[in-house]
């Protein structure tokens, strides 16, 4: 038999934030293929929803997950959900001596208030049944980077939210997981000023080439390959894992 079985999402329902592009969007393409029959997708971007061409009953909510009235209106429709993916965030630089709290309680909105909101109303919504989840963290919450302090100490933070509700839910049937990625080709990187100066002086190839050289495997992961690590968390293939933190990073950590 394949081995793609216990990969198997046929019939389930999920939620994804961030889902317009990058992980999110490579997530609610995963799900779909793989039998989903249900998708609530929420972000600010709803032409990048809107953009996406999935083969199953898609909900798509445009809106802030940091916005606590976005998730009352839509808990209905989060009902009977058997998997999440709190995926939603946002970029930030500068180091802590010098970012203002506007900037800090910027990115602290979305990236550790909107996780919080996500994961309690999706916990509620598997409430009597079994369900597994998985935080976006990043490797940025467990080695510690110059100049992206409110991102990485977001992201350290929503690392230790999702072991803590996997203790809280285990003995409910419910997996909570976080994957920690390393650098990723997606869109966040574009809020980043030298990141667009340097795509305007020699491409973004090159400029993810060189940004790539401090990672042993020399390269930045697709957002595909990260939603593969989320969906074998997400999946029956990973039942006896949860409180775990993966590491999908080409040995930047190392």
């Amino acid at each position: 038999p394949a081995m793609t079985i216990i990969q198997d999402f046929t019939g389930r329902a999920a939620l994804v934030t961030g889902a317009a592009s990058g992980i999110g969007a490579a997530c609610a393409k995963a799900l779909a293929a793989r039998g989903a029959a249900k998708l609530v997708l929420v972000d600010v971007d709803s032409a990048g929803m809107d953009a996406l061409d999935l083969p199953c009953d898609v909900q798509r909510i445009v809106g802030s997950v940091a916005d606590e009235r976005l998730w009352q209106g839509i808990a209905g429709s989060l009902a009977g959900i058997d998997h999440a993916v709190v995926n939603a965030g946002i970029g930030s630089g500068g180091p802590i001596a010098s970012v203002s709290l506007a900037e800090w309680r910027r990115v602290m909105d979305v990236n550790l208030d909107g996780a919080f909101l996500t994961l309690g109303h999706a916990l509620r919504a598997m409430e009597g049944r079994r369900g597994s989840v998985v935080v976006v963290s990043s490797t940025t919450g467990l080695k510690p980077v110059p100049g992206i302090g409110p991102y990485g100490v977001a992201k350290a933070a929503v690392a230790h939210m999702a072991r803590i509700a996997a203790a809280e839910n285990a003995k409910n049937g419910i997996r909570v997981n976080a994957i920690a990625p390393g650098g990723v080709d997606t869109a966040i990187w574009e809020s980043g000023e030298d990141f667009r100066a340097s795509i305007a002086a020699i491409g973004r190839e090159a400029t993810l080439a060189r940004m790539a050289r401090t990672t042993p495997s020399g390269r930045f992961a697709s957002s595909e390959e990260m939603a593969d690590s989320i969906l074998y968390l997400l999946s029956d293939a990973a039942a006896n894992i949860t409180g775990h933190v993966l590491v999908s990073d080409g040995g930047f950590t190392l």
